[in-house]
């Protein structure tokens, strides 16, 4: 648990009906990214949403909020990930953002969900951190390069690639320090999340 500032990546498959009750945070950058399924979200701060296969979902903790996340679907199963990560400093003001992604059809590249100061579209949070999603179809190779005194997190969600040679599956995580560009080669239809870290 805990690589530089990315502190959390929980793999949820909640089933219908299900959920977790109301509970409090504080001090941290909480990340949703829903792969199938539908999510229902309410917080302290009067926020209430369903979140759909796509969408990512940032609540900054700050100097506290409480909220809760349940299945929206008494039937159907909802997937999702959710990331904790450190944020730069502690006692911000909460807040709240979601933006769709879209649903899971590959598309070239890597696309910038969330980052410091929330540039080129992405969500912004607090921490000198990129969140790159990526939609991957089987033979798709894409390469990110990483910038000095840079380190990267890869969290395989779906599927099967190779990571500088190395194979992933479902569910893998790699850290990766000293490497100047990470090429990602889906040797089966993938998603994948990247986080670019100080």
């Amino acid at each position: 648990m805990g690589f530089r500032s990315l502190r959390v990546i929980n793999d949820d498959t909640i089933a219908g009906g299900g959920g977790f009750g109301t509970h409090p945070h504080r001090d941290m950058e909480i990340i949703t990214y829903i792969l199938r399924g539908a999510l229902q979200h309410r917080d302290s701060m009067g926020h209430e949403a369903v979140l759909k296969a796509g969408d990512v979902q940032r609540i900054s903790a700050g100097t506290g909020i409480s909220h809760s996340e349940v299945n929206y679907s008494p039937i159907e199963p909802v997937h999702l990930l959710q990331i904790w990560i450190q944020p730069e400093r502690s006692g911000v003001k909460p807040a709240y953002a979601e933006r769709s992604f879209g649903q899971g059809t590959a598309h070239p590249g890597l696309t910038l969900v969330a980052s410091h100061g929330g540039r080129d579209g992405s969500i912004s949070i607090h921490q000198d951190a990129d969140v790159w999603l990526g939609r991957l179809a089987k033979g798709a190779t894409v390469t990110q390069s990483l910038g000095p005194e840079r380190h990267a997190w890869l969290q395989v969600a779906e599927g099967e690639l190779q990571l500088n040679g190395q194979t992933l599956s479902t569910g893998d995580g790699a850290a990766v320090s000293r490497e100047s560009a990470l090429t990602l080669t889906a040797t089966k239809p993938s998603q994948v999340l990247l986080f670019d870290l100080n």
